[in-house]
C-alpha cells in the first residue's frame, strides 16, 4: 500500500468518526465491562481486583485490535481486494470466531507457563501481581503505538507477568525453560513466516509469471492456491472447533478438510477460468486473480489470530478470576466465557476504532506490495501463527506478518534479475502493440478519407475501431507495468533497523513498567 492510499484511508476514517467520538465508544466499552463486571461479582469477596482486571483487559484487547489486526487484513486492504469496511467486518467475525473456538490452549500458556504460580502462596499477592501485568502490558503497547513503534503485543505481555512474577517471588518463579522456547519462537517465527512467503511467491512467479501466457499459467495454478489454503483453513477449524465434541486427531480433520477442498476446487476452478478469459496476458491481470485468495487469506489469519493473542489480554485476567472466586492458586483453570468475550469484544472494537492507521507499518514501510506478495505474507503468517496456536506456543502475530513481508522483500531482491528481465520482456511487448496500434491508427485515418466508401470499407473501419480499442486498453495497461517495475523498491533497511530494536526493548520495558506498577500496587495494599 502507498502512502497516498494510506492517507486517504485515514481521512477516510477521521470523515467517518472523529477522534472524540472514538475514545468516547473506547471508554464506554470499557465502563460496560466496568459495570457488568461489578454486578456479577459484587458479593464476592476482594472483588475490587477482579473488577480493575476486567477493565485493564478490555484495554489492553483493545491495544491488541488497534494494533496486530491490521497485520492480518492490511494485505487485501493495500492491494484493493477488499474495501475497508469489508475487512473490519470479515475480521470482526473471525477475530471472534478465533478467540471464542481456539483460544483456550494459548490462554493457558501465558497464565501459568511463564511463571510457576506455586511459588507465590497467598493468592492476593498474585492477583496483584497478574493486575500489574496487565496494566504495565497495555500502558506500554498504548505508548508504543502512539508513536509508532511496531512492537509485539505478546511480547508486552510476557514481559509484564515476567516482571510482577519476578517482584513478587524473585527470580526463581521464572519458568526459563518455558520462557527460552517463547524467545526461541520470536526468532523462529519471522524467519518461518519469511521463507513461507518467499516460497509463496516463488512459487507463484516461477509457475505464472515467468510464462509466456500467464494467464493460462493462472486457470491450473490459482485454484490450487486457493485450495492450499482451504485445506489449512478447514482442518483447523475443524481440529480446533470440534475438539470439545469429537475427539478427532489431525489425520481425521485433515482428511475431512480434504473432501472439503476437493469441493472448493471444483467451484473455484470454472470461476476463475471465465474470468480469466475476459482478461488481457498481463501482470496486472494476473494480480486481479489473487483478490479472492486475499479475501481467504484475511479471514483465515484473522481467525487464527484471534485464536492465538486474545490470550494476551485475558490470560492475567482469567489467573485472577480464578484466585477471587476459589481464593486459591490453582496451577489449571477453566476460561470463563464472559473473559473470552472481554477479549474477543475488545479486540473487535479496538479494531473497528483504530485499525486503519496501522495498516501502514506492514503495508507499506518495508517493501512496496501488490496482490502476489500481499497473498503470500497472508498464507505465511496465517501457517506459522495457526500451528502455533495448536502447540500452544504464544509467538507474536507482529514478527510473523513482518517476517513475511522480509522474505517477500528479500526475495525479491534475490530474482532481481529476473525482475530485470520481466522488466525488458514487458518492455518489449509494450513496444510492439505501440507500434500495431500506430498502423492500425494509420489504417483507420486512410480509410475515413475515403469519399466514396464501400461496404467493405464500413465493416474495415468498425473492426479497427474495435481492434484499437483494444490494443489501446493493452498497451496502457503495459504501460502502466513497465512504469511499476520501474519503480520497485525492495527492503528498507532503516525499516528492519527500527523494528528489531522495538523487538528487543519491548520485554525488559514492559518487565522493568509492571515491577513498578506492582510495587506501587502492594505499598497501597499494605498501607491500607
Amino acid at each position: 500500500m502507498d502512502i497516498k492510499t494510506i492517507n486517504s484511508l485515514e481521512k477516510a476514517t477521521a470523515k467517518t468518526l472523529p477522534d472524540f467520538a472514538k475514545l468516547s465508544l473506547a471508554l464506554l466499552f470499557i465502563v460496560v465491562v466496568f459495570l457488568w463486571s461489578y454486578a456479577s461479582h459484587g458479593n464476592l469477596p476482594n472483588n475490587t481486583f477482579l473488577i480493575i482486571g476486567a477493565v485493564f483487559g478490555a484495554y489492553m484487547a483493545m491495544n491488541i485490535g488497534a494494533n496486530d489486526v491490521a497485520n492480518n487484513v492490511g494485505p487485501a486492504v493495500g492491494s484493493k481486494a477488499l474495501t475497508l469496511t469489508g475487512a473490519i467486518f470479515i475480521a470482526a467475525i473471525f477475530e471472534s470466531l478465533g478467540a471464542f473456538i481456539a483460544g483456550g490452549d494459548v490462554v493457558k500458556t501465558i497464565k501459568d507457563g511463564i511463571i510457576n504460580p506455586d511459588l507465590i502462596k497467598n493468592p492476593e499477592i498474585f492477583i496483584w501481581a497478574m493486575t500489574a501485568a496487565l496494566l504495565s502490558a497495555a500502558l506500554w503497547l498504548n505508548f508504543a503505538t502512539s508513536i509508532g513503534a511496531p512492537v509485539s503485543t505478546t511480547h508486552s505481555i510476557v514481559g509484564g507477568v515476567m516482571g510482577s512474577g519476578i517482584a513478587a517471588a524473585g527470580f526463581a518463579i521464572v519458568s526459563w525453560d518455558t520462557v527460552g522456547k517463547i524467545v526461541a519462537s520470536w526468532v523462529v517465527s519471522p524467519l518461518l513466516g519469511g521463507i513461507i512467503a518467499a516460497g509463496f511467491l516463488y512459487f507463484i512467479k516461477k509457475q505464472i509469471i515467468y510464462k509466456e501466457n500467464m494467464i493460462e499459467a493462472s486457470k491450473k495454478f490459482v485454484p490450487i492456491l486457493i485450495s492450499v489454503m482451504t485445506w489449512t483453513f478447514s482442518t483447523y477449524i475443524i481440529l480446533k472447533g470440534l475438539k470439545h465434541l469429537v475427539d478427532l486427531n489431525f489425520f481425521v480433520a485433515s482428511v475431512i478438510a480434504f473432501f472439503i477442498t476437493v469441493g472448493v476446487y471444483l467451484l473455484v476452478k470454472p470461476l476463475i477460468a471465465k474470468s480469466s478469459n475476459k482478461l488481457a496476458n498481463t501482470r496486472a491481470s494476473v494480480n486481479s486473480l489473487f483478490n479472492i485468495p486475499l479475501v481467504f487469506a484475511a479471514a483465515l489469519l484473522s481467525f487464527a489470530h484471534g485464536a492465538n493473542d486474545v490470550a494476551n489480554a485475558i490470560g492475567p485476567l482469567a489467573a485472577i478470576n480464578d484466585a477471587i472466586v476459589n481464593v486459591e492458586i490453582a496451577s489449571k483453570v477453566s476460561i470463563p466465557f464472559w473473559v473470552m468475550a472481554v477479549g474477543a469484544f475488545g479486540i473487535v472494537i479496538g479494531l473497528t476504532l483504530y485499525g486503519p492507521k496501522l495498516i501502514k507499518t506492514v503495508g507499506s514501510e518495508i517493501t512496496e506490495l501488490d496482490q502476489m506478495r500481499a497473498y503470500s505474507i497472508a498464507m505465511a503468517a496465517a501457517f506459522t501463527v495457526i500451528v502455533a496456536s495448536q502447540l500452544g506456543l504464544p509467538v507474536s502475530s507482529t514478527h510473523i506478518a513482518v517476517g513475511g513481508v522480509f522474505g517477500v522483500g528479500f526475495l525479491r531482491e534475490f530474482l532481481d534479475n529476473n525482475e530485470k528481465r520481466f522488466l525488458q520482456e514487458t518492455r518489449k511487448r509494450f513496444k510492439r502493440h505501440k507500434r500495431e496500434l500506430d498502423l492500425m491508427q494509420e489504417e483507420l485515418n486512410r480509410l475515413e478519407i475515403i469519399k466514396d466508401k464501400s461496404k467493405t470499407h464500413y465493416v474495415k473501419i468498425v473492426e479497427l475501431y474495435k481492434k484499437i480499442d483494444d490494443k489501446e486498453n493493452l498497451v496502457k495497461q503495459e504501460r502502466k507495468d513497465v512504469k511499476d517495475a520501474k519503480s520497485t523498491k525492495y527492503v528498507k533497511r532503516d525499516a528492519i533497523k527500527k523494528i528489531i530494536a522495538a523487538w528487543i526493548i519491548t520485554v525488559p520495558a514492559a518487565a522493568i513498567l509492571s515491577a513498578a506498577i506492582f510495587f506501587m500496587i502492594k505499598g497501597i495494599m499494605v498501607i491500607a
